[in-house]
């Protein structure tokens, strides 16, 4: 006998662990920041992102001090002291009030510290210094997706990809925001898109969570799966 299909909100729980992992986020990691999962400002398995943010790091005249102000305050995210490294980044932006990536990083630190009207703030602080910043338009949409504040989100999502139509994690983020809101074939084609890009960048673990995603996606409205 067939089992009913289970509901949408079913669904959601089931792959809601790693709706936000794909990130971001930060930066993205972009950010890639899960809600429940610490992750690397500059994790190794995501080297596109790593490279982003060192064109951010050196998007001005950088200054030794510059630069070991900000791997002081990446060391401690990385070890999980995300309140040690909001307080870092604060003394960093008061010296460095300018500059956007300092910004951004405090966004991150601060939405791992569950703070997200001012991670939101610091994100858009970012933006601002730097109209271009598809990685803090992405970790955006990542904290309104974390309130499943999902039309904010897509409009972030949206926003990185107009600048950066290949941006991976923003297209996987994209339509995972699109399927909560019943968009499942625009869904569809993101992830698809996504998946190639990932491929083509050889990211065997982002190819992997991609399709783990497209499958779930495929197989929850379809009554004849058991």
């Amino acid at each position: 006998m067939k089992v009913k299909r289970k509901p949408k909100s079913a669904f959601v729980q089931s792959f809601s662990g790693m709706t936000l992992s794909i990130i971001t986020v930060i930066g993205l990691s972009p950010l890639a920041l899960a809600v429940t999962a610490k992750v690397s400002l500059d994790s190794p398995e995501q080297p596109i992102e790593r490279q982003s943010q060192k064109l951010a790091q050196s998007s001005d005249t950088g200054t030794p001090e510059r630069s070991q102000m900000i791997q002081q305050a990446n060391t401690l995210y990385n070890q999980g002291n995300f309140k040690g490294a909001e307080e870092n980044l604060r003394q960093f932006i008061k010296k460095y009030p300018e500059d956007a990536f300092g910004h951004f990083q405090l966004g991150n630190a601060l939405f791992q510290e569950k703070k997200p009207e001012e991670a939101i703030s610091a994100y858009q602080e970012a933006i601002r210094l730097q109209p271009k910043y598809a990685l803090a338009y992405n970790a955006s949409g990542m904290v309104y997706a974390s309130q499943s504040r999902w039309e904010e989100a897509i409009t972030q999502y949206k926003k990185a990809l107009e600048i950066n139509p290949n941006y991976g994690e923003a297209l996987t983020n994209f339509a995972l925001a699109l399927w909560q809101t019943n968009k499942k074939d625009e869904a569809l084609s993101s992830l698809e898109k996504a998946l190639n890009i990932f491929k083509a960048q050889n990211r065997g673990e982002k190819v992997n969570q991609v399709e783990r995603i497209l499958k779930e996606i495929k197989t929850a409205d379809d009554p004849s799966v058991s």
